[in-house]
């Protein structure tokens, strides 16, 4: 379509000029609040927009993308993956980035240890200056920050009426997820089998009643 032609073109120029770090705050909004707001207005607009901007953008220039984000759609579930322990990183920086994770409160957050790889441009370049422990204590407590704000998102679901397609059925539970989730990496919703017979694939209505720190428990009976 011409509208797809047209948002494409803009892709094209946006990404060119976020290339040169030429973006103004007025771009940036534009494809925000025109692009994502009226064409895709989807739980998937935020792995687009984060992979066109946020590559090379300062903490500030983040955090006004974080926060255009969640105004333009409310409910939009942020996924995002950090590296801790690259080379060079302080202490400093590392809980820097720990304070911009508690700000910032990502639906679903992942990370990694940085590990040196023969042939790649940071081991030709770089010295591997971090060790093991400190990169892996710094990631334990990243991800146990994480786990926090996971847990305090999921409980905040209770009582709410979701959509979920049922993946399995495993013991005395169906089990199924809601359009935040991904297959197997993400909090799942659990409903008895007691309750009625579901069908694997298909959607249904239910009411989120409890949450644990990686399962949510709902009902059919709404």
């Amino acid at each position: 379509s011409k509208e797809a032609a047209d948002c494409n073109k803009q892709l094209e120029i946006i990404e060119k000029k976020r290339d040169k770090k030429e973006l103004t705050k007025r771009e940036i909004e534009f494809f925000i609040e025109g692009y994502v707001k009226e064409e895709i207005a989807d739980y998937q607009a935020a792995a687009l927009v984060m992979a066109i901007f946020l590559n090379g953008m300062t903490k500030e220039e983040t955090t006004k993308v974080v926060t255009a984000l969640r105004q333009a759609v409310p409910g939009i579930h942020i996924r995002t993956t950090f590296m801790v322990g690259y080379t060079g990183e302080t202490e400093e920086d590392f809980n820097e980035l720990v304070e911009f994770v508690k700000w910032a409160r990502f639906e679903r957050m992942g990370a990694f240890a940085y590990s040196e790889e023969e042939g790649t441009y940071s081991a030709k370049h770089y010295k591997d200056d971090i060790d093991n422990d400190t990169k892996q204590n710094r990631l334990s407590k990243l991800m146990r920050v994480q786990q926090n704000i996971s847990a305090e998102i999921e409980a905040e679901k209770v009582g709410n009426i979701m959509q979920i397609v049922i993946d399995r059925k495993e013991g005395e539970y169906y089990i199924g997820r809601t359009e935040f989730s991904s297959p197997e990496v993400d909090p799942e919703v659990l409903i008895p089998v007691a309750e009625r017979t579901l069908r694997k694939g298909c959607f249904y209505n239910v009411r989120i009643t409890s949450a644990e720190e990686f399962d949510l428990y709902a009902t059919t009976n709404i």
